[in-house]
């Protein structure tokens, strides 16, 4: 087929030396994929890949020096913690999977040192870097090896932080960690079979039930809530320079906003809540296949490949690296499974939130063995791209290949060397780098910047050099990088927030929102005056899309006032959120005083929420 594109490979041979470690698959670790079934070598097919013209694509790292690369971060050293996953696809309690760190010192696109930093994992499925050791995905558990010290050992056994995640998902667990601007740890979770997750002893009737969605833990607070339920099995997710937060999906539409207390369409089965009614929709405008059968588009051919390739979606990136033309910053790339490439989706403002178009399909591997999973962008501005490099359906639907596994890595035209190390840098660098045109700096800066702050060990000046850059900065992106920085170092007061609800800028006005509702602290009256008085008057429908976000916090006597004020826009009837949106929040108000809710349906403009009321009520 020809395609307007030009390969251009950088073909690397991976460097034989050990550096001291054993290559081999781990004892007990074997292969249960037809013998017959082979993939190509990393070599080989690294020459078949192909991407946009002016692209270079390299071999990071291919097997023997990395195998079932399930997911991987980058840490503020530049460094890869790549996760080896050898027990999928039967869960037993004991498993053999891996983290791997790889450094590539000289920028040349191929990895220089390799080391094995834990292998004790079980259905290890993601992991993070941060807070002095590495939060790691294995069912049942979310799960902290402490590394103090930065030697790149464990100080000691992993830390049980939650369990209660289903050992019966098989290819839907959870997955995919993030750090999200807010200072969370954010995850995702599948579909297949229900969890009740807590902290280790916590009683059943004291855990949160969750099967699919995502959800979010805080690494200081050891706080765990669901963001939002629905889809089928989300793996990836990322968020765009306003903070918002998009992820990936298979088998139903692939892309999604993430608002914090929706409920979304499903695969299959009931929302949790019996009482949600509607679902919420995908934000993107169409498929990468045809829809139908979804298991007719494996392999990604004929009229599936002019769409996109497939049904299964892998990974989340949203480019704000500083390497790629400004032409793909902002936009969403997701590993297509059955079609063998990455997909490049639009993200646009619509209504009340986003909508994502169809780009153009941007890497090809041409080789059926592909199987992408997390792609990401680092201090070069490059993206590194995971390829678990196996044959079949979900990864496998006869055997797992244990002995393949690659990273590539994309970048445009030349490059500049990268070497970081900034956690050895001051608090006003850290700072500084605040407005750095590759967020990579600006995440792991700002989660620097956390850390000190929960040590006690920030210095004075931090919070006052942020608040200038929120005041004086003409860009709203930075303002809001200021902002959640603020935030994640506790320099943002109630007060200080409820000032920012008057800001000019709705992005700013939704954070403010966001960061209200969340507080600990009670709501003042001045707040909630002001809440109401922004459901009623408030022009933006982003920043009602918050309010109504942020009815589910408040506590019931507080929601009345709010609600019906944003039940008066006409012109959000029929938005793709605020009606739902709405429900969502004001439902439980029904069960409260059902006389007041009938009152708030017979004044509401938004038929929807009317329907649903009274639905509510004749339940009752």
């Amino acid at each position: 087929m020809t395609r307007c594109l030009t390969s251009l490979i950088c073909v690397v041979a991976i460097t034989p030396a050990l550096w001291g470690d054993d290559l081999s698959l781990p004892e007990g670790v074997k292969s249960n994929q037809n013998p017959k079934d082979v993939p190509l070598t990393p070599q080989e097919a690294l020459k078949r890949i192909t991407v946009p013209e002016g692209f270079r694509v390299t071999l990071f790292a291919g097997e023997p020096h990395v195998r079932q690369p399930i997911g991987f971060a980058i840490d503020d050293r530049g460094r890869l913690w790549v996760a080896e996953c050898y027990s999928y696809r039967e869960w037993k309690p004991e498993g053999k999977d891996r983290i791997l760190i790889f450094e590539d010192t000289d920028n040349d696109g191929q990895f220089d040192s390799r080391k094995v930093f834990w292998d004790k994992g079980n259905y290890l499925t993601g992991l993070q870097v941060g807070f002095g050791g590495v939060w790691v995905c294995c069912t049942p558990n979310l799960m902290f090896i402490p590394d103090r010290n930065g030697d790149d050992v464990p100080d000691g056994e992993p830390i049980v932080l939650l369990d209660g995640w289903s050992t019966k998902g098989v290819h839907n667990v959870l997955n995919g960690l993030k750090w999200g601007p807010d200072g969370w740890l954010y995850g995702c979770n599948g579909i297949t079979a229900p969890s009740k997750v807590g902290k280790p002893g916590t009683p059943d009737d004291q855990r949160v039930d969750i099967n699919c969605g995502i959800w979010r833990y805080h690494p200081t607070r050891h706080e765990f809530d669901v963001v939002a339920h629905g889809t089928t099995n989300p793996w990836g997710l990322d968020f765009d320079e306003y903070g918002q937060a998009f992820f990936t999906n298979c088998v139903i539409a692939h892309l999604w906003h993430l608002i914090p207390g929706a409920h979304y369409k499903r695969m299959f089965g009931q929302d949790l809540d019996s009482h949600s009614y509607g679902l919420l929709d995908s934000c993107s405008d169409h498929l990468h296949w045809t829809g139908g059968d979804w298991t007719k588009s494996r392999g990604g051919k004929g009229e599936h490949d002019v769409l996109g390739g497939g049904h299964a979606h892998v990974g989340a990136m949203i480019y704000l690296g500083d390497n790629w033309p400004d032409r793909y910053r902002g936009t969403l790339f997701t590993c297509n499974v059955h079609g063998y490439r990455v997909n490049n989706d639009i993200l646009e403002r619509h209504g009340s939130g986003y909508v994502g178009r169809h780009g153009k399909d941007f890497f090809w591997a041409h080789d059926e063995w592909f199987r992408g999973l997390e792609l990401q962008y680092g201090p070069d501005g490059g993206v590194y791209i995971t390829d678990w490099t196996d044959f079949g359906e979900c990864h496998d639907n006869d055997g797992v290949h244990r002995d393949s596994g690659r990273i590539y890595k994309v970048t445009y035209k030349a490059t500049l060397p990268a070497a970081v190390d900034l956690a050895q840098l001051s608090d006003a660098e850290l700072v500084d780098l605040q407005l750095h045109k590759n967020d990579y700096f600006v995440r792991q800066s700002r989660r620097l910047l956390q850390e000190r702050a929960a040590a006690g060990k920030l210095s004075a000046q931090v919070q006052d050099s942020l608040w200038s850059m929120f005041q004086d900065h003409p860009d709203v992106t930075r303002k809001l990088r200021a902002m959640w920085a603020l935030n994640v170092t506790g320099g943002l007061s109630q007060a200080s927030l409820l000032e920012q609800l008057s800001h000019d800028s709705e992005h700013v006005r939704w954070w403010a929102l966001r960061l209200l509702s969340e507080d600990a602290q009670p709501l003042s009256p001045a707040a909630l005056s002001k809440l109401t008085d922004m459901a009623k008057q408030d022009q933006s429908a982003l920043v009602r899309l918050g309010l109504a976000s942020a009815l589910q916090q408040l506590p019931i006597e507080h929601r009345w006032s709010v609600a019906e004020n944003l039940l008066s826009h006409t012109e959000d009837a029929n938005d793709q959120n605020l009606p739902l949106m709405i429900w969502y929040g004001i439902e439980p108000l029904v069960s409260a005083d059902g006389k007041r809710a009938i009152g708030l349906a017979a004044k509401s403009k938004i038929p929807l929420v009317r329907q649903y009321i009274a639905r509510r009520v004749a339940e009752n």
